[in-house]
């Protein structure tokens, strides 16, 4: 594979080149050559994780051999060089300084997710961070990367925030088509995910910014919709925050049967969706669920491009790519944007305050029915996001809270509390935004401090009970004083299991701590094949899902044990368990005085 000399340099020409070329997509690999100028001793390292996704991903796993040559000025080769492998992510080339060097490798791709790469024929999707080795003591150098599509991509489009140099229509019929694109440092870099594929594109101004919608993938989009809404979603995040922290910006879209999430980068995002959440031809004024989930989606993405992004904590001032970098204010950064996502969709008029409020009252219903809110702080799970908010298993409901679901909600205790004392959550998102714009970054005093800049009272039991501690949130009173009733209602979690019905019979997923089935020793994973003798199946477990319909059962049955009979792996158990119920609570909002809803939804109060 020829380095980035397929373009003739120029007097701004870097030093430090990065190609990839997908020729191999049958094989799912990417090749990957670097153009360097060594230093004596020259060390590269490949992140294990990526910005935005707290979790030890171990990208390096997926590279083959490294190799590396040395070059003369006209390109020819000289000598191979050693390259050692001195760490999991770390290679070291016996070389003297001052040389231009090769080095050359594949990467295995194959990750369908926002977070990796992914290579096959119809689409190359590349996370830098994932495929592109850093050149240690070079971070802050400015680079090419030059894409050669190859001839399965040579008729596809690029998907790519990064300033494109200049392209070539084809190289060759093996390379394809070239582009050469910048950036400004290797973060600049890694910061910029990039597509090869047939994509449905569509562009539109938000207060004069360009931004651009690229959707890739089967599916059958009204992309005129999809502009209107997101123009206007983005119009007003940028309002709320006065200016935007980027030129121009790009939705980058994956559409799938049924695969989601998202990834925020700082003038564009990656997003991967089910085809039936993008709206088509027939969709209603007020967007369906599905595609009411994508918007929130969207929404959620692009306000990180403020909080996070540009909006940082002091932990994130320079990241370390080699480690976990800890941080216990994850609920800010996720959770204020859990609660701004579907907030903006009601005020910038994509959706009404009905849908609003059924959104929110799912917010709250998630958090009553996690256990996991009395043993587990806020501050606690987005400091232990490493280790149990990407590591989920089958108590991670009794043990932990989401820093996203509850965070939301803190959010939105403390916007009323604001809102109660003359101020907002707006504005306090304003201040940080200043903080972000002098130079400054967010500490563990920061929120508190400005709350008291904002209504003279920093709100220290707020912090205490609610962030470091367990202690149940205010959700109703404070909804009621904003003209809104929190209505609960209880339904029984039938024997406290969450089940799925299979071929095999009722596979357990999950046992509620100190519910009827945990006493008598079921287990996650168990298949429930019999109950008091009778086939065990979902109906069968539904005849408990209601308080009354559990109590009448209870009575006639006298409370005596229901045997149940399982495998646990390969061998059959009976167990009895005593009924009681495991009551799950569900959350209603109505509105009760619109004029107090009215103000806390659609006036800043900056």
């Amino acid at each position: 594979m020829p380095h980035a000399a397929s373009f003739p340099a120029s007097s701004d020409t870097p030093n430090l080149q990065y190609s990839l070329s997908f020729t191999h997509f049958g094989q799912h690999l990417i090749d990957v050559e670097i153009s360097l100028i060594s230093r004596v001793q020259q060390e590269l390292w490949l992140p294990v994780w990526i910005p935005g996704s707290y979790l030890i991903r171990e990208f390096s796993r997926h590279l083959g051999r490294v190799t590396a040559i040395t070059v003369d000025v006209t390109d020819t080769p000289v000598r191979e060089i050693t390259v050692e492998k001195i760490s999991k992510n770390r290679w070291r080339l016996d070389v003297d300084a001052g040389v231009r060097v090769l080095v050359r490798y594949q990467v295995y791709a194959f990750d369908l997710s926002v977070r990796g790469a992914y290579l096959d024929n119809t689409r190359a999707y590349v996370n830098p961070a994932a495929v592109c080795l850093a050149v240690a003591g070079q971070e802050q150098a400015p680079l090419d990367l030059v894409i050669y599509s190859g001839a399965a991509f040579a008729k596809t489009g690029l998907a790519c925030s990064l300033p494109i140099r200049q392209s070539a229509e084809r190289v060759s019929e093996h390379l394809g088509v070239c582009h050469q694109l910048h950036a400004a440092s290797y973060d600049h870099l890694i910061d910029h995910p990039l597509e090869l594929a047939d994509h449905a594109r569509i562009q539109f101004d938000a207060h004069g910014i360009p931004h651009q919608i690229a959707i890739s993938g089967h599916h059958r989009t009204d992309l005129s919709r999809l502009a209107s809404d997101l123009q206007k979603i983005c119009s007003y995040e940028i309002s709320l925050f006065g200016h935007a922290p980027f030129k121009d910006y790009l939705f980058m879209v994956m559409a799938t049967g049924n695969n989601y999430g998202g990834l925020e980068h700082q003038d564009c995002t990656s997003l991967i969706t089910p085809r039936d959440d993008l709206p088509r031809a027939n969709e209603p004024e007020q967007p369906g669920a599905a595609y009411r989930r994508f918007l929130g989606l969207c929404s959620h993405e692009y306000f990180h491009a403020w909080l996070v992004k540009f909006i940082r904590p002091q932990e994130f001032a320079e990241l370390d790519l080699s480690r976990e970098v800890w941080t216990r204010m994850l609920w800010v950064f996720e959770g204020f944007t859990s609660y701004y996502d579907d907030l903006i969709l009601y005020r910038s008029g994509v959706i009404d305050y009905h849908s609003y409020l059924g959104l929110l009252a799912e917010q709250i219903t998630r958090y009553l029915q996690n256990p996991g809110r009395t043993e587990q702080s806020l501050s606690d799970s987005s400091f232990d996001a490493w280790i149990k908010y990407y590591r989920p298993d089958e108590n991670s409901a009794n043990a932990t809270t989401s820093y996203y679901n509850k965070g939301a909600l803190v959010a939105l205790c403390l916007d009323l509390m604001l809102r109660q004392r003359g101020s907002s959550l707006d504005a306090l998102m304003v201040m940080l935004f200043g903080l972000a714009n002098s130079g400054g970054y967010l500490q563990a005093d920061t929120i508190p401090a400005y709350c008291e800049r904002l209504i003279g009272d920093r709100l220290d039991s707020f912090w205490r009970d609610y962030v470091e501690g367990t202690t149940e949130l205010p959700l109703a009173t404070l909804l009621a004083e904003f003209g809104v009733e929190t209505v609960l209602e209880q339904r029984v979690l039938p024997l406290g299991l969450k089940t799925s019905e299979t071929p095999q019979g009722v596979v357990i997923l999950q046992v509620l701590r100190d519910s009827a089935a945990a006493d008598a020793g079921l287990s996650a994973q168990d298949v429930l094949i019999a109950i008091d003798g009778i086939r065990a199946s979902s109906a069968q477990l539904e005849l408990w899902s209601d308080v009354a319909g559990f109590h009448a059962n209870a009575a006639r049955r006298d409370l005596r044990p229901l045997s149940c009979h399982v495998f646990r792996r390969d061998e059959l158990m009976a167990f009895d368990v005593i009924p009681a119920p495991s009551l799950q609570t569900l959350a209603k909002l109505q509105v009760t005085a619109p004029e107090l809803l009215e103000g806390w939804l659609t006036e800043p109060q900056l």
